[in-house]
């Protein structure tokens, strides 16, 4: 890729705050699969778990004991194909921090499925003020700030991060769901845009191709996430995800459900369309950005933003409530946000680094990464990003369940 000069900080600020950045953005599917039917994800008892219900905190009422100065270990639950491996010994950024503070580091790779699964995972603990069996988990923002505003998570001691007050970047700096990051530091961004297998078939460029044409019929798959798949169905009716009506998004919904029944889409899925992918069960799809260099390598699996733009979103580390190696964590936080180690990081699953001063770092680890628009995206590849709409509780249940309808019919 050629060489893009880097946009202001004022100028990459003001892009990701339209595109709304840490307002509802997701990344993440609702279910994994077909496992669960429609009917199910619809009932009131569904859709109570995924809000706020008795599920709330009050402020005070569950408080941790940090054991970090004599237990020197971390529990940390992660998304797959989100850490660089170890390639031998000492060549992993996590190998290198436990050599550097003595922290053992139980790493849950895939631990993280889903947002919706995830909370469904821990919601019966955090409701409870008992232990997740977790210190630090990964969560795109609008889970995160559902978690917050429940009371389930720790606050930070910034006093204990002065390389994320130095180096996190100042379009993430306030989100307006944890506007001082007194809960939360963002792990990584990306974009979901389309994946497709250059040697299966022509290019694949837009959403409305990989809809319509009929050579790519039963041989794609969409995500299993409302937000990121809907978004795009709104730009396909003319509509503005960041902006739009109920008879709007019925509407989208109803196009959606015309592509389904008539066979263009094979199934929706979540990170498993990396193995459908693979297995050449489909040849194209709905994809989130790193996974396709990372997880399927790049090479005859090229990752496009569609002609109708793409998401962006963000990961965040949160230290729920009973974790009980909060300093230990925060270490581990701190050491992700010096530069050279965050550019290890990216060079590696190359999805937009948080981090100031990574991309002068960047090319020791891989030269090719230094402009790469994966990690360092300019303000012109920017400016194709799309925001979806902050919901309300009564949107949020009255679209999701929509969307169920159609995967599951």
């Amino acid at each position: 890729m050629a060489a893009v000069p880097p946009p202001s900080e004022q100028s990459t600020r003001r892009i990701l705050t339209e595109l709304g950045a840490g307002r509802g953005l997701s990344r993440r599917s609702l279910i994994r699969g077909a496992g669960i039917g429609a009917l199910a994800l619809s009932s009131p008892a569904f859709l109570d778990a995924c809000g706020t219900k008795g599920a709330k905190v009050s402020a005070g009422s569950c408080v941790s004991k940090d054991l970090s100065s004599t237990q020197k270990s971390i529990v940390f639950s992660n998304w797959i194909g989100y850490i660089d491996p170890a390639k031998g010994k000492g060549t992993s950024t996590l190998e290198k921090f436990q050599q550097q503070s003595g922290i053992k580091v139980d790493y849950r790779n895939g631990d993280v499925n889903d947002n919706e699964q995830f909370f469904a995972k821990v919601s019966p603990q955090l409701t409870d003020c008992k232990s997740t069996g977790r210190d630090v988990f990964v969560v795109t923002d609008y889970m995160a700030a559902r978690m917050v505003n429940l009371g389930w998570i720790q606050k930070l001691d910034h006093a204990n991060l002065p390389n994320v007050e130095a180096n996190l970047i100042d379009s993430l700096k306030s989100p307006d769901w944890d506007p001082n990051r007194d809960y939360s530091v963002p792990w990584q961004s990306g974009m979901t845009g389309i994946c497709y297998n250059s040697e299966l078939t022509d290019p694949v460029t837009s959403f409305k191709d990989l809809l319509t044409r009929p050579d790519l019929k039963g041989k794609i798959e969409l995500l299993t996430e409302m937000r990121d798949t809907m978004l795009f169905m709104l730009l396909l009716e003319g509509s503005d995800p960041n902006k739009f009506t109920d008879a709007e998004f019925s509407s989208a919904i109803s196009s959606l459900q015309k592509y389904v029944d008539a066979g263009q889409v094979r199934r929706f899925s979540g990170n498993d369309y990396v193995d459908d992918m693979k297995s050449g069960d489909i040849v194209a799809c709905e994809a989130w950005s790193g996974d396709v260099i990372n997880l399927l390598g790049g090479g005859k699996f090229k990752w496009v933003p569609p002609d109708e733009g793409f998401a962006i979103w963000t990961d965040n580390m949160l230290v729920p409530n009973m974790a009980a190696h909060k300093t230990n964590v925060e270490s581990m936080m701190n050491f992700y946000y010096d530069p050279v180690n965050a550019a290890q990081l990216a060079a590696w699953n190359y999805y937009f680094c948080p981090v100031k001063g990574a991309q002068q770092e960047i090319g020791q680890f891989d030269k090719s990464a230094v402009h790469s628009q994966f990690i360092f995206p300019s303000e012109k590849t920017l400016q194709n990003g799309h925001a979806f709409m902050t919901l309300d509780e009564k949107q949020e249940q009255s679209y999701q369940t929509q969307f169920n309808g159609v995967m599951g019919g």
